[in-house]
């Protein structure tokens, strides 16, 4: 199967670099010299890989016959495309690839449906899933274990923890309401320890108003 490793960006300097957009999580092997890549639109290609290297936390490429500034601005916005085994799997446990991913039902854990994994989007800091909802609108949940409890490759489906306000809006609302009535009464009931006590008291109302 052919999959989206990287879109070309701007070109950088004056012998024929370019940065790519990564959208692999394995840059080394899919985009590592001597790769050659499909490329969509499919006229500008195949590409051959010919170097490769990090500059200011960007991944700097050069293809074969590209070798001035001019050349590698034509390239700009151009999908670069691997042929990759359907049945490859990541050589790290709890690692999956984008195509194993994608078309993911996203469910609570009760089983209420969220929606559906549409994009992985590879952040330097963290992926993301991005998920399109039944009603059509999109929301961005972090692949990290605290939200997504659970990949589920044999039944299509990704289980979630959100924090509130991830999926719901309004659930933020509620919460920072609750936080905010637990903290007015705390502060309140130092008050009335400072009110009745002696220095423990004035101790007491420092910490209240620490935590409002």
């Amino acid at each position: 199967m052919q999959l989206v490793v990287a879109r070309i960006g701007r070109a950088h300097g004056i012998k024929g670099e370019v940065t790519v957009e990564v959208r692999t999580d394995e840059p080394e092997l899919r985009l590592g010299p001597g790769a050659v890549l499909h490329t969509d639109p499919a006229s500008a290609g195949p590409l051959t890989i010919e170097t490769g290297r990090v500059h200011s936390g960007r991944l700097l490429l050069r293809f074969a016959g590209v070798t001035d500034r001019n050349g590698a601005e034509a390239l700009r916005n151009i999908l670069l495309i691997a042929d990759v085994d359907p049945d490859e799997l990541p050589e790290e446990e709890d690692e999956y690839y984008d195509h194993q991913l994608v078309d993911l039902d996203v469910v609570l854990a009760d089983g209420t449906e969220i929606g559906v994994i549409t994009e992985i989007s590879h952040l330097p800091s963290q992926d993301l899933f991005i998920v399109e909802r039944p009603d059509g609108t999109e929301v961005m949940i972090p692949f990290v274990s605290e939200i997504v409890t659970e990949i589920d490759l044999e039944n299509q489906r990704a289980v979630i923890a959100p924090p509130p306000g991830l999926i719901d809006e309004h659930e933020a609302v509620v919460a920072s309401q609750r936080d905010a009535e637990a903290e007015a009464e705390a502060a309140s009931e130092a008050d009335a320890e400072a009110e009745s006590g002696d220095g423990d008291g004035a101790e007491g109302r420092t910490s209240g108003e620490d935590a409002s």
